[in-house]
């Protein structure tokens, strides 16, 4: 908040009352203001309730107590350093004036003008004296929003288990945060050094982590790893840490800053599911050894009961396999919804704090570095609903020629110069019942897996045409559009053929791929109702067909002529979310946007709400929540007030099977501006 008037004023104590008055004349006539005060604890007064400067007579000082002014300057805050104008007879250097040096001591920041002044010299030093102290107010409110951001940045750490950690690279010198203590069995009020977190990394981790530091030291690399920690009580802890490396003026690395998790409840499962894997392919193994022992023992009769048994138990296995693959799906949905909660406070939280630190580009640095963070965790969220077939889809008719043609230039600057793309589209395709945004996806996908098996470059062709599709078990019999990308690269064998598409499985190295591109894809397709289906020779490339669905109605014809843009207006808004913390965040989104918001915790509060007789312009609410979901709510509050638009924030495609509802939705998460544009459009 910038200071009004009244702290800006100057305030004057002169027994000589002409010289006062004169003065006072004199400043005001500079467009400054003013207040002349009758006696010494008056002007005290005047100070404590907040001023620019205070301009005084030296005899005023000889006779009054300073001691009350003494004291409020020694005690004013760091921020603070008021300005005093002495007016004397005489003036000279402090070293060779023992008064002057004694009101300088007492006083701090003292400005000496002798009589008679020149008013040109006296509105000078005034003036000075106020602008100094308008900057001191300026700092007091920059240090104010510092401690506020810090307290909410501390916050979305705190919702999200993450521990902080700064490095000063050239001394080796640690600072890390209470939670990243923890996640070493260390107390928070005890040390860490770099030297005891090296110490405590697990021997087996030791080299590969050095590795992953000197990479990011010499190649500006991101630092992110996940390694095991021993505990001072000899326990084994998973770590997953995440930093970036700043380098100085001349280019050395200076600075190490980044985020750490305890992830050891996630790879205890990731190894107990390596067990039952194990354990269920030695079982298979001791199957087929069974089996062919039979085999050899037994007539052709025989070995006809065990080909149905072998049939059976093929049957079984590809019913534990859809089993296992349909459980690993739904625990992925989950954890991408619980994700996306938190990166929604993360996000949120981010951009409101991106607004309201001072114009600091290292400020800006950081906190766009932890927004780019964030939104690669948006991404790879993205990924696992595709993967667990739970993303939120919206096909419509799609000119598929028109789409790739549309592409040809993010593919050719995305695949560099070493490789060839060639386009071809056949002639009077019907339209594609797709999501164009997710297919455009999985297509740059395919293309940029295509290109990393070509290391010495090569040829893309992408094609598009009619297929006709029967007796194929995954599909219906009918006809499809086909886009198939084949390259002409290393290939693959069989054995990695088959595995290609399982979840997390990658040929690339360490830190080079997740693992789900092509189960995204797969994923993308299935929800479609279509296949994604792979072919490759070693040697001679390989071919990815993406099978579609034919729409049943035209393309959309394109608005030619858009409308001009509303101009934003302000409305209340009743927000409802069960999650105290997403809630605080979207709530402060909401008032920054300039709308009024009514919170609710619930859907029966909400329902209290809206039965009652309180303004309401628009209703935004959560999907998943206890008691009463958001399709329910929104279904109720249409029995209160018909014509209440509602907008459902959901972080996936979470609907219960056979619901279909038109209420208009928002993915989480999302930005402050995906926020605006959607409630600009129902708003009207």
């Amino acid at each position: 908040m910038r200071p009004g008037p009244s702290s800006e004023r100057a305030v004057i104590l002169s027994p000589r009352g002409r010289d006062g008055e004169e003065a006072a004349r004199q400043i005001r006539a500079a467009g400054l203001y003013v207040n002349v005060c009758a006696d010494f604890p008056a002007l005290v007064r005047e100070v404590e309730s907040g001023a620019g400067v205070a301009v005084i007579d030296d005899e005023a000082i000889k006779t009054a107590d300073l001691r009350p002014l003494v004291t409020w300057l020694t005690e004013q805050p760091s921020w603070s350093d008021f300005p005093i104008v002495l007016l004397r007879d005489r003036t000279g250097e402090p070293a060779r004036d023992p008064e002057a040096a004694r009101l300088v001591q007492l006083l701090g920041n003292v400005s000496f003008i002798e009589r008679p002044f020149h008013p040109t010299t006296l509105i000078s030093i005034v003036g000075s004296a106020i602008r100094g102290r308008r900057r001191q107010y300026e700092t007091r409110a920059i240090l104010q929003n510092l401690i506020e951001n810090q307290t909410t940045l501390q916050t979305a750490l705190d919702v999200g288990r993450l521990g902080a950690v700064e490095m000063n690279i050239p001394e080796r010198r640690l600072e890390a945060s209470d939670t990243f203590k923890s996640f070493f069995g260390r107390e928070p009020s005890g040390s860490l050094t770099f030297e005891e977190m090296g110490a405590a990394i697990h021997p087996d981790d030791r080299e590969r982590n050095r590795k992953a530091f000197d990479r990011a030291l010499k190649n500006g690399a991101d630092y992110n790893i996940e390694y095991r920690a021993i505990w001072p009580d000899n326990s084994v802890h998973w770590i997953n840490t995440h930093a970036t490396i700043f380098r100085d003026l001349a280019g050395r690395p200076a600075t190490l800053i980044g985020v750490a998790s305890d992830v050891t409840a996630r790879k205890l499962a990731e190894i107990e599911r390596e067990k039952l894997v194990s354990q269920l392919a030695a079982e298979r193994g001791a199957l087929a050894d069974l089996t062919a022992t039979l085999e050899q023992r037994v007539d052709q009769r025989t070995a006809e009961l065990m080909q149905e048994v072998a049939a059976r138990e093929k049957a079984q296995e590809q019913l534990r396999q859809a089993q296992k693959m349909e459980t690993i799906g739904q625990l992925t949905g989950g954890v991408a919804h619980d994700f996306n909660n938190l990166l929604m406070v993360v996000v949120g939280n981010l951009e409101l704090l991106r607004k309201r630190v001072p114009n600091d580009p290292r400020l800006h640095r950081l906190i766009d570095g932890a927004l780019q963070g964030a939104e690669r965790g948006a991404s790879l969220t993205q990924r696992l609903l595709a993967f667990a077939r739970q993303q939120d889809l919206n096909p419509a008719p799609v000119d598929l020629g028109q789409l790739l043609r549309g592409m040809s230039d993010l593919l050719e600057r995305s695949l560099g110069s070493r490789i060839v793309l060639r386009l071809a589209v056949a002639d009077d395709l019907p339209p594609a019942a797709i999501d164009a945004n997710q297919l455009e996806l999985a297509i740059l996908n395919l293309a940029i897996n295509a290109r990393d098996a070509m290391a010495d470059g090569g040829t893309i062709d992408i094609k598009v045409a009619r297929f006709r599709v029967t007796g194929d078990p995954e599909l219906r019999s009918g006809n499809y559009l086909k886009v198939t990308v084949r390259d002409t690269g290393s290939g693959m064998p069989p054995d990695i053929l088959a595995k290609a598409i399982d979840p997390f499985f990658s040929t690339k190295p360490l830190g080079k791929g997740t693992g789900l591109g092509l189960s995204m894809v797969h994923g993308l397709a299935v929800q479609l109702g279509g296949a994604l289906q792979l072919s490759s020779v070693v040697g001679k490339g390989t071919t990815a067909a993406l099978i579609l669905p034919i729409a049943t109605a035209p393309v959309a014809a394109g608005n030619r002529t858009p409308s001009p843009p509303k101009p934003p207006r302000s409305a209340v808004i009743l927000f409802v979310d069960d999650d105290p913390l997403i809630a605080m965040s979207t709530m402060e989104m909401l008032e920054d946007l300039g709308h009024r918001v009514i919170g609710a915790s619930s859907g029966p509060h909400a329902l209290d709400i809206l039965r009652s007789d309180q303004p309401i312009d628009l209703m935004m609410t959560d999907h998943l929540m206890p008691g009463m979901t958001g399709i329910e709510l929104a279904a109720a509050s249409r029995q209160v007030r018909p014509r209440l638009p509602v907008l459902l924030a959901t972080g996936y495609a979470d609907l219960p099977e056979g619901v279909s509802t038109d209420v208009p939705r928002l993915a989480k998460p999302y930005h402050q501006e995906q926020l605006r544009d959607r409630l600009e459009q129902l708003l009207g």
